[in-house]
């Protein structure tokens, strides 16, 4: 099992950078691909970016060259810098991991990002 607690959102402006952080609880971390996902309010939540166990990364086209996604095994934690943010990128951003044996998510962080 494992719990996952984001942190890092807030209110920037437009031009401006954030890093979100997932900190998991338990010993799987490792074993699992860690996502990014965001909702917007009136839209259906999207997949930001990906990194995989072996390190390889996907993201949408939306925030690529702009954000960065991260983890780092020894402390059981991924991260998503974020920058040159616009106010499109504004939603509530969860993380998520994903093993062979189940589907973690964490509470979500706000990213406001005002013009």
């Amino acid at each position: 099992q494992a719990q996952l607690v984001e942190s890092g959102g807030g209110s920037v402006q437009t031009g401006g950078s954030l890093r979100l952080s997932c900190a998991a609880s338990g010993s799987i971390f490792r074993l699992g691909a860690v996502n990014w996902y965001r909702q917007a309010p009136g839209k259906e939540r999207e997949l930001v970016a990906n990194i995989g166990t072996d390190g390889k990364t996907i993201y949408s086209d939306s925030v690529k060259g702009r954000f960065t996604i991260s983890r780092d095994n020894t402390m059981n934690t991924g991260y998503l810098q974020m920058k040159s943010l616009k106010p499109e990128d504004t939603a509530v951003y969860y993380c998520n991991l994903r093993t062979v044996y189940d589907n973690f998510w964490g509470q979500g962080t706000q990213v406001t990002v005002s013009s």
